[in-house]
């Protein structure tokens, strides 16, 4: 039996980061992957790929709407599958780079490729291999959900695997669900000229966000010719020549809506049912995910677990690849390290961006039993109406004794950029009024987070510009 200091579980990003860290502090480890190549989520089928058809689709969008008067650019129709084409080669170069060439470099880590499960708490196979480990980390990533709908698995579906190498675009398009992938990937077809529905179960997309946020977010987006229903509950497919109509009811009855592909984004859920945890002793919650303490470790001591396998707050690819590197060293060295998630920005990749880090209202309100908040519209940013992008908003939200900042929300122009500041401030405890006394370059959207900060204390529409 080949016997390892640690064994880590997955092939994505918060497996590859414990492994160059294992690898740093000379741990014998091994590398079990099955499923999406080295890389995972992000790299094959994420992040990368999805960015990558999202920027070129804003360039299509930006080259129609651009706003400027008196500048007509000339628009040649759009040849998806070259689009299509770049990205795959993209992917299969950063999935060369940072990871292939990346795990050749690590001399303490043998790479295994097969599927793993526990025989115990300190023993895996890999079909009729076992192998021994003093320490292990799952981190086996998640898959889409496939919700429970008469007709569903019969009509077809893809999910953000199969959307990521379509080499045309649906003329229609059904997309179940709100989040960050179904707001993202609806955009993206209806700017290549998809027909696109959304379909939401809850009353508004992104419910989890701030609504402000959301609301001006989903006017965006139905303007760009996005049909949004939300509210809904899905009752059954049909397909038929071709067509694929899906039956739901809403607050005004029942409905029903046609398309040539439905997209399934309704969620992910825990890639653990293949692992055998109950063997090894360690508990999932009701949704499958692995049960973690903030140090990451799971119920069984020797056993820790990072990313979309567990019940963590984030599901990032930068959160992912942390707890692989906290997970490694707290396993092997026995240190306490953690992640604070109230400091750790997200961002959804729609144009305009929706970013946000720290407490929302509600957080504040469920915690302090107060808010104190403040929101400013793009309108009054001297930059935003310089470009003509003033549909964002800003909100912000501190303690109420002592001024620090504890959440910064933005829908804008490149606000996944903009929150890195915020993350910054959120990080060093910053209260308003210091912020109020930082001196950001004029004029540039960055001068949003201090207009924000003196709308605590000064009416912002009698200010100048430059204060």
């Amino acid at each position: 039996m080949e016997q390892y200091d640690l064994v880590i579980v997955g092939g994505g990003a918060g497996a590859f980061a414990a492994a160059i860290k294992a690898n740093e502090l000379g741990a014998k480890t091994a590398l079990i992957n099955s499923g999406l190549p080295l890389g995972g989520t992000c790299v094959n089928v994420g992040c990368v790929p999805s960015k990558t058809l999202l920027h070129a689709a804003e360039l299509l969008h930006d080259a129609k709407n651009h706003g400027v008067p008196g500048i007509e650019l000339a628009l040649n129709k759009a040849d998806y599958a070259a689009v299509v084409a770049d990205e795959m080669a993209l992917v299969e170069q950063l999935r060369s780079e940072k990871y292939e060439q990346v795990l050749k470099g690590l001399v303490n880590v043998t790479f295994i490729e097969g599927s793993a499960s526990f025989v115990s708490d300190t023993v895996v196979k890999v079909g009729a291999k076992q192998i021994k480990a003093a320490k292990f980390i799952i981190a086996t990533g998640s898959t889409a959900i496939v919700p429970n709908i008469e007709g569903l698995t019969e009509a077809g579906y893809i999910t953000h695997i199969e959307v990521m190498g379509l080499k045309t675009v649906p003329k229609r398009l059904i997309v179940i669900g709100a989040g960050p992938v179904g707001l993202e990937l609806s955009q993206l077809y209806a700017r290549f000229g998809a027909q696109v529905t959304i379909l939401q179960r809850a009353a508004g997309i992104m419910p989890s966000a701030e609504p402000i946020l959301t609301q001006r977010l989903e006017q965006i987006l139905t303007a760009e010719g996005i049909s949004i229903k939300t509210s809904v509950q899905l009752t059954k497919v049909v397909a038929k020549n071709g067509t694929k109509t899906v039956f739901y009811t809403d607050k005004a009855g029942e409905a029903v809506v046609e398309a040539d592909e439905i997209l399934l984004a309704a969620g992910k859920s825990a890639n653990t049912r293949e692992l055998n945890l109950t063997a090894a002793g360690v508990e999932v919650n009701d949704k499958q995910a692995i049960v973690t303490h903030p140090n990451l470790q799971t119920s069984q001591e020797s056993i820790y677990a990072v990313g979309d396998v567990t019940n963590l707050p984030l599901r990032l690819e930068t959160t992912a690849g942390r707890e692989g590197t906290y997970a490694a060293e707290n396993a092997l060295n026995g240190t306490n390290k953690f992640i604070d998630y109230h400091s750790v920005p997200y961002t959804v990749f729609t144009d305009p961006q929706l970013a946000s880090v720290g407490y929302t209202e509600d957080e504040q309100m469920a915690e302090l039993n107060v808010c104190a908040c403040r929101s400013v519209t793009f309108d009054n940013l001297p930059k935003a109406i310089i470009t003509k992008r003033t549909e964002g908003v800003i909100k912000i939200a501190i303690h109420p004794e002592t001024n620090v900042i504890m959440g910064v929300h933005i829908l804008a122009p490149n606000a996944g950029d903009l929150i890195a500041q915020a993350m910054v401030l959120i990080k060093n405890k910053n209260t308003v009024d210091e912020i109020s006394d930082m001196l950001p370059v004029f004029p540039t959207l960055s001068e949003a987070i201090k207009l924000a900060a003196m709308s605590f204390t000064n009416d912002i529409t009698k200010m100048s510009c430059c204060i």
